[in-house]
C-alpha cells in the first residue's frame, strides 16, 4: 500500500480507456440547463449516471429538488467512516451551456467525444464533466489501494444549474448545512493559468452586471433636419461610459475599486504570467490599472467592461438620430470592494458629472468575491502535495479571474476552499468546439490521487496546525 501505487493505478485508469468510457457516457447526456425542456436530462445525469457510480464507492446519495420554482436539481452524497478524523467536502456541476450543435466545426458534434491528437472535444467536457470525473476517479483509486479506508469522510454536492447562475445552491446549503458540515473544501472548475502548469486558486472574483440606458425620445429623426438640435443618446451614452472607465481601461470611479492589493496577494502573484499560449490573445501592456502587473490586474484588481453597446440599427443604418441607446456592462471585483453599493455609486458618479439622463439598473445573477488567505496551512499543504506529484512548482492564484459560487462554501458553510482546475484557458469553454487536453487530464488524475492520499496521511496534522495558528 503506497502513494506511488495509487498514482500508478489512476494512470492505468486513464491509459486503458476507462476514463474515456466514463466521459463518453456523461458527455452524451444533453444536460443543457439553459434550455427549458432539459429537466429530464438534468435528472438523468444525477439519477442514472452519478448515483449508481457513487453507490459503488460506498456513498449514500439523495437527489434534491430545487427549493426555487422551476429550479434545477441537486445531489448530496456522503461516504462516512466510523473512525474518520475529519471531513472533506467536494463539488461539481453536471449541467452545461447550450450545445450550439450547428456551430461546431465540421466533424465535431457536442454530444459525442471526438479525439484529435491531444484534444478531446465535447460539450461540457471541460466545464465541468471531466473535472468532477477526474476527482471522483482519483478518490476511487486511492480508496482501493488503501483497502477501502481513507481515514476521513467525503461529502459531495453536485448541482445542475451552475450555468444559469447556481439558483438555489445557497438555499440548499443553508438548509442542509449540518449534513454538509466539513473541515475543508477541495473541488475543481475553471482553467489552469496555462496548460503545462498545475494551478491552485482559493476563491473567485465577484461579478456585477448592469445595464446603462438613454431613452431620449420614442423614435428616430432625420439627421439632416434635426442634427445639432436633438440630443443624441448614442453620444450621451458613449461619454457616460467614458466617465466610468477611461480610454485605457482604468476605472475612474474610486468607489468601484478595492481598498488595496494585499501584500500576500502580491507575493502569490509574483512571477505569474498571463497568456502566452499559441491561441491566447496578446496582452495589452498599457491597458487597465497602471502600476500593476498583468497578473495583478486580472487576479488582484477590479475591472469594468462594456460587453455590448447598441444605438440605432447597426445592421442597417439610416440617416436618423436614434431615440435610444443601451449598453450591458460588467464589474469583476475582488475582496475588499464595496460591491453592495456599486449601482448607487455609479448613479452618484454619473449624476455628479451631468449624466442624469442615463439609467443604471442591476442585471442578472451576481457573484460575491471570495479569497482564502494564501498563507493558510491548507494552501501550503496542497501546493506541497501537487509539487511532490508533478515535480513542477504549481502556480497559486489567490482567486480565479472569473466568477463561481465559492461564497456558498466559504461563507455560508464557512470552509477553507481549495480549487485545483483541470482545464486550460484556450479550451473553448462555453463556445463551440469545447475540449480538454488529454495530457492535462492524465496529469490531473495523478495530482488528485496524490492530494487524496496525502489528505489521509497528513490531514489531521494540518488541522492541528491551523487550530494553533
Amino acid at each position: 500500500m503506497s502513494r506511488a501505487q495509487a498514482i500508478a493505478q489512476v494512470e492505468a485508469y486513464f491509459d486503458d480507456g476507462r476514463f474515456m468510457d466514463t466521459l463518453r457516457r456523461r458527455v452524451a447526456i444533453r444536460s443543457e440547463s439553459q434550455e427549458p425542456d432539459s429537466r429530464p436530462h438534468l435528472y438523468a445525469y444525477l439519477q442514472q449516471e452519478i448515483v449508481p457510480y457513487l453507490q459503488g464507492l460506498g456513498f449514500t446519495s439523495e437527489v434534491i429538488d430545487n427549493p426555487l420554482p422551476g429550479g434545477t436539481p441537486f445531489l448530496i452524497a456522503e461516504r462516512l467512516e466510523p473512525q474518520a478524523a475529519f471531513t472533506v467536502l467536494t463539488y461539481g456541476h453536471g449541467d452545461v451551456v447550450r450545445g450550439y450543435d450547428k456551430q461546431w466545426r465540421q466533424g465535431l458534434f457536442p454530444w459525442e467525444i471526438v479525439v484529435e491528437g491531444d484534444r478531446w472535444y465535447g460539450r461540457g467536457i471541460a466545464d465541468n464533466k471531466a473535472q468532477h470525473t477526474i476527482n471522483l476517479a482519483a478518490l476511487e483509486e486511492v480508496m482501493q489501494v488503501r483497502g477501502g479506508q481513507l481515514g476521513y469522510n467525503v461529502k459531495l454536492i453536485l448541482e445542475m444549474g451552475e450555468e444559469t447562475g447556481s439558483p438555489g445552491l445557497n438555499d440548499v446549503c443553508r438548509q442542509y448545512a449540518q449534513r454538509l458540515e466539513a473541515d475543508v473544501f477541495i473541488a475543481s472548475d475553471g482553467p489552469r493559468v496555462n496548460a503545462p502548469t498545475p494551478t491552485m486558486f482559493l476563491g473567485s472574483r465577484g461579478g456585477c452586471n448592469f445595464d446603462l440606458k438613454v431613452n431620449s425620445r420614442d423614435g428616430g429623426h432625420h439627421s439632416g433636419n434635426w442634427g445639432g438640435l436633438l440630443r443624441n443618446p448614442g453620444v450621451r451614452l458613449a461619454n457616460a461610459i467614458a466617465c466610468l472607465v477611461d480610454g485605457r481601461g482604468r476605472i475612474r470611479v474610486p468607489s468601484l475599486l478595492p481598498d488595496a492589493l494585499p501584500q500576500s496577494v502580491r507575493d502569490a502573484l509574483a512571477g505569474v504570467t498571463v497568456g502566452g499560449g499559441a491561441t491566447d490573445p496578446e496582452v495589452d501592456p498599457e491597458w487597465g490599472e497602471p502600476g500593476l502587473t498583468p497578473a495583478e490586474r486580472v487576479f488582484g484588481w477590479n475591472t469594468l467592461e462594456v460587453l455590448a453597446f447598441k444605438t440605432g440599427n447597426p445592421e442597417a443604418p439610416v440617416n436618423a438620430i436614434p431615440g435610444h441607446a443601451s449598453a450591458h456592462c460588467q464589474i469583476r471585483f475582488v475582496v475588499g470592494s464595496d460591491d453592495g453599493n456599486f449601482i448607487a455609486n455609479i448613479r452618484a458618479h454619473l449624476d455628479a458629472h451631468g449624466y442624469d439622463d442615463v439609467e443604471v439598473t442591476l442585471s442578472g445573477v451576481q457573484f460575491s468575491a471570495t479569497r482564502l488567505d494564501p498563507d493558510d496551512e491548507w494552501v501550503r499543504w496542497g501546493l506541497a502535495s501537487m509539487q511532490r506529484t508533478s515535480g513542477k512548482k504549481p502556480t497559486l492564484l489567490p482567486n480565479l479571474g472569473g466568477s463561481l459560487p465559492n461564497d456558498v462554501f466559504s461563507e455560508t458553510l464557512g470552509l477553507p476552499t481549495l480549487w485545483v482546475p483541470h482545464s486550460y484557458p484556450a479550451c473553448s469553454q462555453h463556445a463551440p468546439n469545447e475540449h480538454i487536453l488529454a495530457s492535462v487530464s492524465r496529469e490531473s488524475l495523478q495530482l488528485m490521487a496524490g492530494l487524496f492520499w496525502d489528505l489521509a496521511e497528513q490531514g489531521s496534522a494540518v488541522l492541528a496546525r491551523r487550530a494553533t495558528a
